[in-house]
C-alpha cells in the first residue's frame, strides 16, 4: 500500500493534500495577521488577536477539507460548532473585518483553491495597505471632547463664548453634570480647533475664564477606541 495515500481511510484525499492545506492555510493567514498588524491604529491592539486569526484561517481550511463535499458531514459539523458560544465583544469593525478575511482564505485552501487564495489574500492585503497608507474616508476634522468645570451655579451659557469663536470652528455643548458633591459643576463639550497648534493657548483661555478650575480636552479620541 502506498504510504502517501490514505484512501482506505477518506477515499478523498492524499497526504499531501493535507500537508498543502495546513502550510499554506498557515503562511496566508500569518500574512495576513502581518497585515493587521501593521495597519493597526488606536490602542486595542492584543496578540491573542491576531494569533486567533492564524488559528481561525488554519482551522477553517481543515474543516473545509473534513467536510467535502459530504452534506452529511457537514451538518454534522453545523450541529457540533452550534455549541460554541463567543462572549468578547469585538473592540474595532475593522476586526470583523479580518476574521472574515481569515475564514474565506481558510474556505479557499481547504476547498484547494490554492491559486485564489494566494492571489486574494494578496489583494486584499494591498487593498488594506493601500486604503492605511492614503487615509481614505478620514474626516479633515476630527472633533474633540472638551470637559470643563466651574463653580456650581455659573452662568456659563455665554461664558466660553468667545473663546470658542476664536480658537474652534464648531462648539456644542453635549452634557452638564455635577460633580465634587455639588460644588462644580462640568461642562462637556464638542469642538473642533481650526488650528492643531493652538491648543495649549485655547485650554489657557478657558482656564482664565472657569476660575482656574480643571480643564481637560480629549484630542483625537475619534481615531483612538477607548
Amino acid at each position: 500500500m502506498d504510504i502517501f495515500n490514505v484512501q482506505d481511510l477518506t477515499s478523498e484525499f492524499a497526504v499531501i493534500d493535507v500537508i498543502l492545506v495546513l502550510l499554506l492555510s498557515f503562511a496566508l493567514s500569518v500574512f495576513i495577521g502581518w497585515i493587521y498588524k501593521l495597519t493597526h491604529r488606536g490602542t486595542s491592539y492584543t496578540q491573542s488577536f491576531v494569533f486567533t486569526l492564524v488559528l481561525n484561517g488554519v482551522i477553517v481550511a481543515l474543516i473545509m477539507l473534513i467536510v467535502g463535499s459530504s452534506i452529511a458531514r457537514a451538518f454534522s459539523l453545523v450541529g457540533a460548532l452550534s455549541i460554541i458560544r463567543f462572549r468578547n465583544a469585538v473592540k474595532e469593525s475593522r476586526d470583523v473585518g479580518f476574521i472574515f478575511f481569515s475564514m474565506a482564505i481558510g474556505m479557499a485552501v481547504g476547498t484547494r483553491f490554492y491559486l485564489l487564495a494566494v492571489i486574494a489574500t494578496a489583494f486584499i492585503g494591498l487593498v488594506i495597505l493601500l486604503m492605511t497608507r492614503l487615509n481614505w474616508f478620514a474626516r479633515e476634522m476630527n472633533n474633540q471632547i472638551l470637559r470643563v468645570q466651574v463653580p456650581d451655579g455659573t452662568p456659563f451659557n455665554s461664558l466660553f463664548d468667545q473663546a470658542f469663536i476664536k480658537y474652534t470652528r464648531a462648539s456644542e455643548l453635549v452634557c452638564v453634570d455635577s460633580v465634587s458633591g455639588g460644588a462644580l459643576t462640568e461642562l462637556t463639550y464638542s469642538i473642533g480647533m481650526k488650528h492643531a497648534n493652538q491648543v495649549a493657548e485655547f485650554l489657557a483661555a478657558i482656564k482664565a475664564l472657569n476660575g482656574g478650575n480643571k480643564v481637560m480636552l480629549l484630542a483625537g479620541y475619534n481615531g483612538t477606541d477607548l
